[in-house]
């Protein structure tokens, strides 16, 4: 979770519902929020811990006569949230890129050629080092963490040491303005609520864990929720100290491409190049954060190809031994975001359109076991090492319903009123992935698709913590589809598992 990233990119969204109130409180309820689903998930995690995360636990939560449609529906929810996350990060990415001109230059502003041109490098980029550096990934993230750490700090220091005026401590823990967003003013802070939750959407992946540690029952669960405890003060660190000498709004509002960062560190600073110094820290942020959320997106489309549930897998799923990466699935995972980027050209809220579906996805794919568990009594993570408790079924309830408001609330358009060119189009993306699901279920899902390999049924209070479950051990025969054998050949188990491992990065 890219937090100083994510709320930048998003200012724009809180600063015209709400202001201060939006930005400061709403980080906080959002946070704890996530906070509730993330200890939703451990539970689960510390009775199932796989790295096949919520595609698995949905399957093994269910019976075995649901588990492949919830299957399905959650690798789905999954994969579209993973390609969206790459596309609203990289575009912004793009946006603020260009961003860094106007600094020089305030009469001036990318047209809709030049931000989708310049999206289309990022993408191009990240892809290249998740094909050409893929063995030192592991250190790209470890650098982007202590990157993002001393990122925070110096833009604190700097913004605080620099800036000629100072807002007051009302102003920043109690002002609300919702006037330029056209929306009744509750109601405003509820739409601005993106901001948060578009930023606190990577705890879900904190699962991939599991295959890595000794005891991921215990530590993988402990490790997703501090995952958004620290995300949580970290955004509160960087989002204080910039309330407290924000410039004027209406100066912010009014840049062309919606990304008043630059401008907001410019105006602070007293320069171009002192704006352009923070905002440098920011910009390598988010090239850790779109090589990341790219490579993810390769591995999610890679696994799921594997499975059959997409269009094309037979090709998606090919491994490649001279990379070692899922070079096909990488492939698709950088043209469905370049193409998505095209939907700028109708609407210049585009970015919103992306933010608001990859927030949809990945907290509806969270919320598929939540629920599933909760229908079945929760009797399944009774003895989890992560309990709950009887807090348990008020928890995963009120999880459940924030994911239902959510989904409302993340499609609607920033201001009003709405024309073509400023619709929140994250329905219709939405609404078009839906139907591409549902049409292949019908073609071959519901023929060919049984999901991930799950346990017979058992008495959800039988459970007790289930051996942890490689998701690869379909490439090692549990599964003798078609693709398997045509990936695989007749290689010996153990370089079957080598070469699997090798394509997760492992």
């Amino acid at each position: 979770m890219a937090v100083p990233f994510g709320l930048s990119t998003t200012m724009y969204i809180t600063l015209t519902d709400g202001q201060a109130v939006t930005i400061i409180w709403g980080w906080v309820l959002v946070s704890l929020i996530s906070l509730s689903i993330a200890a939703s998930l451990a539970e689960i995690c510390a009775v199932y811990p796989t790295a096949g995360g919520v595609y698995y636990w949905s399957a093994m939560l269910s019976t075995q006569e649901w588990a492949p449609i919830t299957s399905w529906i959650c690798g789905w929810l999954t994969l579209v949230g993973n390609w969206t996350v790459t596309t609203s990060i990289n575009f912004s990415g793009g946006q603020l890129i260009l961003s860094a001109i106007a600094l020089w230059r305030n009469d001036w502003a990318p047209n809709a050629y030049q931000t989708v041109l310049m999206f289309w490098a990022v993408m191009l980029i990240c892809m290249l080092v998740n094909i050409f550096g893929a063995k030192y990934l592991d250190l790209i993230n470890k650098v982007c963490i202590y990157w993002t750490a001393a990122s925070v700090l110096i833009i604190m220091i700097t913004l605080l040491a620099m800036a000629d005026t100072r807002r007051s401590g009302a102003f920043v823990f109690g002002h609300y303005d919702a006037s330029a967003s056209g929306w009744p003013p509750g109601w405003a802070f509820f739409v601005g609520l993106l901001q948060a939750s578009y930023t606190l959407t990577g705890y879900g992946m904190v699962a991939a864990m599991c295959e890595e540690v000794q005891t991921p029952e215990r530590e993988v669960p402990k490790a997703m929720v501090l995952s958004v405890a620290a995300a949580g003060i970290t955004g509160i660190v960087y989002l204080v100290p910039i309330l407290f000498v924000l410039p004027d709004v209406t100066m912010l509002l009014g840049v062309a491409n919606g990304q008043p960062i630059g401008l907001l560190f410019k105006t602070v600073t007293g320069s171009p190049s002192g704006g352009f110094g923070l905002l440098f820290l920011i910009l390598g942020i988010l090239f850790f954060a779109g090589i990341g959320a790219l490579t993810a997106a390769s591995r999610c489309t890679y696994a799921f190809a594997r499975d059959g549930a997409i269009p094309g897998s037979r090709l998606w799923s090919r491994a490649n031994d001279g990379f070692g990466i899922p070079l096909y699935g990488l492939m698709l995972s950088t043209i469905v975001p370049c193409l998505l980027g095209l939907i700028y050209f109708g609407s210049t809220a585009a970015f919103n359109s992306f933010t608001g579906v990859a927030t949809i996805c990945l907290s509806t794919s969270y919320g598929v076991p939540i629920l599933v568990s909760l229908i079945r009594g929760r009797k399944s993570v009774k003895k989890s090492t992560f309990s709950l408790g009887k807090f348990g079924f008020a928890i995963n309830t009120l999880t459940i319903c924030w994911i239902c408001l959510a989904v409302v609330l993340f499609c609607m358009p920033v201001s009003l009123p709405v024309g073509k060119s400023t619709m929140n189009y994250a329905s219709v993306v939405f609404a078009g992935f839906a139907t591409i699901s549902v049409i292949w279920y019908f073609i071959r899902g519901r023929k060919d698709f049984s999901g991930p390999p799950v346990t017979k049924d058992t008495s959800p209070a039988d459970v007790g913590v289930v051996k942890r479950h490689d998701p690869l051990e379909a490439e090692n025969g549990i599964r003798n589809s078609d693709e398997g054998k045509a990936v695989l050949g007749d290689e010996s188990q153990k370089v079957r598992t080598d070469k699997a491992h090798r394509l997760l990065g492992r």
